[in-house]
């Protein structure tokens, strides 16, 4: 049985695990993607092997982790557009030169900036695919191909489960276009989708503790003026994520950067009153996993040294890490690619309990709207 909310952004944090079971049964029928979804997506790809993807805010940073898994994965070229610069770009020579495929992410489905990149897209003559949270939605139905979350109703304005869902249904979209090209044979497309079964799973295992560490972590810090957040490869999307979801639930400041950054600018910035927040996550079996990895903790040393406060995620049972930081939030292990769908979990919990140590009214931050409030 869940345990009492008091906001529907906990609630909704908490009803991940479901909504990700829900999203995965959508597209596999057991261990095996489903047929009729191949078929479907079959006549959406170009023949240059191009996606441009165009979403805004949250969707934005799906995008980016969309970006990485399927040039990864499948050896695809991606780029990633915000919506509104891309329905607004009309250079002749951007419009001869490329011929993507186009992908638009909203969770609801009825955001006017990625409405009108998916106008932009469909004047261009693209294919068109839109991942929504409403399969009615506008943004579904005049898309050439949907792919809908089952998130269920999202009532609080920051993106939670939708958020997460979005990620999932990217990462099933890589195994079909995998598959498509040759780059996975059935073996490891079987392999792919059991670390994936096992997610909801594995987050659930990790709420209550999660809730009671980032509660603390939000008193502890409540006084910063700024927060930094780093990843690298992949998680880079989730530190921009977490960033986003820290400023508009808690209207504190916050900024995502790429880690080997830090040091061109941003680290001016750090002292008692702009801590850190560190993805040091690792995939042991992926040897570029590792090595991000080793940078990552050569730059927490650094930061050790220098005296900043740091927050980081990393895998259970690491030695290396928490002995680098001020504050350690531990996460079950995972595939490089998934690692990012259980990373920004703890990182909506510490944004939730940081609203409250500001007194926000967390699911109706200020200033901010759904397209579709949810009722």
């Amino acid at each position: 049985m869940m345990p009492a909310f008091p906001h529907e952004m906990l609630r909704e944090i908490y009803e991940q695990p479901d909504a990700l079971k829900r999203t995965i049964d959508l597209y596999l029928a057991g261990r095996a993607l489903k047929p009729e979804v191949a078929a479907k997506l079959a006549c959406w790809p170009n023949k240059a092997g191009e996606i441009l993807i165009a979403a805004s805010g949250s969707s934005r940073h799906s995008g980016l982790y969309g970006e990485i898994l399927l040039e990864d994965l499948c050896g695809l070229a991606v780029d990633v557009e915000y919506a509104s610069e891309y329905s607004t770009r009309g250079g002749p020579g951007y419009i001869d030169v490329r011929h993507p495929s186009v992908l638009v992410l909203s969770q609801s489905g009825e955001t006017s900036d990625t409405l009108a990149a998916l106008a932009e897209a469909h004047r261009q003559g693209h294919k068109t695919l839109a991942i929504t949270n409403h399969a009615e939605s506008t943004m579904a139905a005049d898309a050439d191909i949907s792919m809908p979350l089952a998130a269920g109703v999202e009532k609080a304005i920051p993106a939670t489960k939708s958020f997460t869902c979005q990620l999932a249904v990217l990462y099933m979209l890589a195994l079909y276009e995998g598959s498509r090209l040759g780059r996975m044979d059935s073996v490891a497309v079987a392999a792919h989708i059991n670390e994936l079964l096992a997610l909801p799973g594995a987050l659930a295992s990790q709420l209550d503790t999660w809730r009671e560490q980032t509660a603390a972590l939000a008193r502890n810090y409540s006084t910063a003026s700024t927060f930094l957040y780093l990843g690298r490869g992949i998680h880079y999307a989730i530190a921009r994520e977490g960033a986003l979801k820290l400023k508009e639930a808690s209207y504190v400041h916050a900024e995502g950067y790429p880690v080997g950054e830090l040091k061109h600018g941003p680290n001016a910035l750090v002292s008692d009153r702009v801590p850190l927040v560190v993805l040091a996550t690792v995939d042991r079996a992926l040897e570029a996993s590792v090595l991000r990895y080793e940078k990552t903790l050569q730059l927490l040393a650094d930061m050790k040294t220098q005296g900043a406060h740091v927050i980081a995620v990393a895998n259970a049972g690491d030695a290396e890490v928490p002995a680098l930081v001020t504050d350690c939030i531990a996460i079950p292990p995972a595939s490089e690619y998934l690692l990012p769908i259980l990373e920004v979990v703890p990182l909506q919990l510490f944004a939730y309990f940081m609203a409250l140590e500001h007194g926000i009214d967390v699911d109706r931050p200020r200033n901010l709207s759904k397209a579709v409030v949810e009722k």
